[in-house]
């Protein structure tokens, strides 16, 4: 195996048991810090950039307004480095709004307290699929869902008609689509400054991991198999067929965007932003900023091209936490309620210049109807029919860490056949980072 994936694999495991060993038992046992009211109003983060953050401060505005009870809201980019720092001195924020994914590793350092799902108002409206991505390996549920996203394919549609191609249906189409954009000069200008596809590649953060899962998984290929009862085993070598298709696109020039391989998504996504490339797998989040700067009619969104298999794409969102040190049960139920309710859904949806709910977790509010706008419901569709979220009840990070390195090695040596043995590592440091959550079956 890849050393560089073993020293990771130890690195992580180093810090979820030094970080586990600051709140063990935290709310619960008898050496912790007591759970208790401190008299200050309730203290909210959520990973937040300066809109999203303003569309959080406008929610909680109208949330005071209703309930007369004050929220002290940060948006903390760095999010999980704070919460490193806060559990240090076992002074958690009382709440925390973040990635549904980050679950398993919140648990496995007792960041959080169980939730009674009964005690949550109006839960029966959101669906029982949602309620399971909550819980943990022991089956208790220790998030609420608040809002969910799937990722979708934008396609410049003017370059596409100016080139008198069709929608793709398939990846061999998309692959296509991408060759043409990268050498038919599709924006007219006469220069050959053109590509293909947006592809965030690098392993920071596990980029690469992460968005070529979708591509895996419409291939018929996955990074895990879940044998059930909390455990997994690596299943990484099945997916070639979908990391061969993947390399393919960086190995035919144009078809991905210059330095794709040391893109983070900060740094891909402009590619698409300012007309430079004319494919993009990503999530909603991203319809409001390329409205503004390409146009809404620049682009389609549509339906994901399928693999071999199916078009099955990365679905993702966000959980409300109660940590482990909030003592404000009430504060807490009343921002919960509120935050699932239709009123909360829709004004996370509106508030702000940046939705903080893109597709609503209450079954009774419409995306698209309060978008007024229907590429919510290829959106809603994809998520509901053909949509797949990472293992939550693990702590997932270092194993799409582990993915993003192996697939960029894989990547970055066209010359070199060895997407079967890079899949083959890659297993193996997958089983290794199972074996030390003890989730490996």
């Amino acid at each position: 195996m890849d050393s560089k994936l073993k020293s990771r694999s130890r690195a992580a495991l180093a810090l979820s048991l030094a970080s586990a060993a600051l709140l063990t038992g935290c709310g619960s046992g008898s050496s912790a810090p007591a759970a208790k009211d401190d008299g200050q109003p309730i203290e909210v983060w959520a990973r937040a950039g300066t809109d999203a953050a303003t569309t959080y401060s406008a929610l909680f505005k109208e949330f005071t307004a209703k309930t007369g009870v004050q929220v002290n809201f940060q948006g903390v980019p760095d999010l999980d480095q704070q919460l490193q720092t806060r559990a240090a001195s076992k002074k958690l924020p009382d709440i925390v709004i973040n990635d549904s994914a980050a679950l398993g590793n919140y648990t496995s350092q007792g960041y959080l307290q169980k939730i009674d799902k009964s005690s949550v108002a109006g839960n029966d409206a959101i669906p029982d699929s949602l309620w399971k991505e909550t819980q943990g390996l022991d089956g208790s549920t220790y998030g609420v869902p608040f809002s969910r996203q799937t990722m979708v394919t934008l396609i410049r549609k003017d370059w596409r008609e100016k080139l008198g191609l069709p929608v793709p249906k398939t990846q061999e189409d998309l692959a296509k689509l991408a060759a043409a954009f990268a050498t038919q000069d599709p924006d007219g200008n006469g220069q050959a400054d053109t590509y293909g596809m947006t592809v965030p590649g690098s392993t920071e953060r596990g980029y690469f991991g992460w968005w070529a899962s979708s591509y895996l998984w419409q291939d018929g290929g996955a990074y895990l198999k879940d044998d059930g009862n909390g455990k997994y085993s690596a299943s990484a070598s099945g997916a070639q067929a979908g990391v061969t298709w993947i390399k393919q696109q960086f190995c035919t020039p144009g078809n991905t965007q210059p330095g794709a391989l040391t893109a983070a998504t900060s740094a891909a996504t402009p590619f698409f932003q300012t007309g430079k490339t004319g494919i993009i797998l990503t999530g909603p989040y991203n319809f409001s900023s390329f409205d503004a700067s390409l146009g809404k009619d620049k682009y389609e969104v549509i339906e994901t091209p399928k693999g071999s298999k199916d078009n099955t794409v990365l679905a993702e969102g966000e959980n409300i936490y109660v940590t482990a040190t909030n003592g404000k049960k009430d504060q807490t139920k009343q921002v919960i309620d509120f935050l699932v309710s239709p009123d909360g859904q829709k004004a996370g949806m509106t508030a702000g210049k940046q939705p903080i709910v893109r597709v609503p977790v209450n079954s009774g509010v419409d995306a698209a109807a309060v978008y007024n706008d229907p590429r919510w419901t290829v959106v809603q569709d994809a998520l509901k029919n053909s949509s797949k979220s990472f293992p939550s009840a693990i702590n997932f990070v270092p194993i799409k860490q582990a993915a993003a390195e192996a697939l960029n090695k894989i990547a970055s040596d066209c010359a070199a056949d060895n997407v079967a043995s890079g899949l083959k590592d890659l297993d193996t440091a997958i089983n290794n980072e199972l074996t030390s959550q003890n989730a490996k079956s």
